[in-house]
């Protein structure tokens, strides 16, 4: 009886030593000093009234991204060679694991003053661009600032395999009220569009309304896009915003000689996909640090629908 008593005991003990070990590999990760495949997102990290903001590559040696699908706005932004880039921005409760996070773009520093002080999760940035990411108002959270909260996938290949675990970036400030576009029941103006296309030189964007989900499944390049914690990407609204471009200059402080930087302050055309329809409007942007408004052609408050909104900046 003692012998089967210590037998049992010992049992128990090693169990007990193997899931402590497992835990404490589990918030530390690997001593190599990398993580295994992201094949689905750590355990959800804690509610935040913040924003973060983390820039999400996407090309294809980037896909299937991860924690792509739970971005509450996500911004498509034109950068060097036709391609594209993306502005994930997250409130109330990310994902445990995001990326590929790729570098900063002068771009993103318009786009996030209106938003308060968020977060900003990047690689990197051109050493043109540091000055005015230092002065910017946001709580910068690159690999420089907080080495922990980034890991890299060694099964992808370098840059595209970089990764952030967003529950160890400091909070930013409350976002002001009104930083993002209204929600709100759809005007009257619209007319029936199942589907959408939208092009860069060397990207092209597809949307398909799926009226079982009340989302419009997005493409790109001819493929689904997908997350591999959410499976394909869908956006209960979409924005086409066309944008005046300007390629950075030598020697101009914060911007990149060549990168393309679109303008968001002023106004222009805009169209937008919600609920299997397509509206004409325009946007609208006093200053810096005040909010896009959308309105249709008459003039009146073009709402979005509620749920993930994709803004896709256009060169005009």
């Amino acid at each position: 009886m003692k012998k089967s008593w210590w037998i049992a005991s010992t049992a128990g003990a090693a169990v007990l030593v193997v899931a402590a070990v497992l835990v404490v590999r589990g918030l530390s990760g690997p001593t190599n000093g990398t993580d295994p495949a992201p094949a689905s997102s750590d355990a959800p990290a804690p509610d935040r009234r913040s924003v973060l903001a983390v820039k999400i590559d996407n090309v294809a040696a980037a896909r299937p991204q991860t924690g792509l699908s739970a971005a509450d706005l996500v911004y498509v932004e034109p950068v060097e060679g036709g391609l594209t880039r993306l502005l994930a921005l997250y409130r109330g409760r990310p994902p445990g694991v995001i990326g590929p996070v790729r570098s900063a773009r002068a771009t993103d520093l318009g786009l996030l003053a209106q938003f308060g002080r968020p977060a900003l999760a990047y690689s990197g940035a051109a050493p043109e661009l540091l000055p005015a990411l230092r002065s910017a108002s946001l709580t910068s959270a690159s690999p420089t600032e907080i080495p922990n909260a980034y890991f890299r996938d060694d099964s992808r290949p370098s840059p595209h395999n970089l990764y952030l675990r967003p529950q160890q970036v400091p909070d930013g400030e409350v976002a002001p009220q009104g930083a993002f576009p209204a929600a709100g029941a759809a005007p009257g103006s619209g007319a029936a569009a199942a589907t959408a296309a939208i092009r860069y030189p060397a990207a092209a964007f597809t949307f398909t309304w799926s009226p079982d989900i009340g989302r419009y499944l997005i493409g790109l390049d001819g493929s689904p896009l997908t997350s591999v914690d959410g499976g394909q990407a869908g956006a209960a609204t979409i924005v086409e915003q066309r944008v005046a471009v300007r390629l950075g200059e030598r020697g101009e402080t914060g911007t990149v000689p060549n990168s393309p930087i679109a303008q968001t302050v002023g106004t222009g055309q805009a169209t937008m996909w919600r609920d299997g329809q397509r509206f004409a409007g325009t946007w609208s942007r006093t200053t810096a640090t005040a909010p896009t408004r959308f309105t249709t052609a008459s003039g009146q408050p073009l709402p979005v629908s509620d749920g993930p909104l994709w803004i896709l900046l256009v060169p005009a």
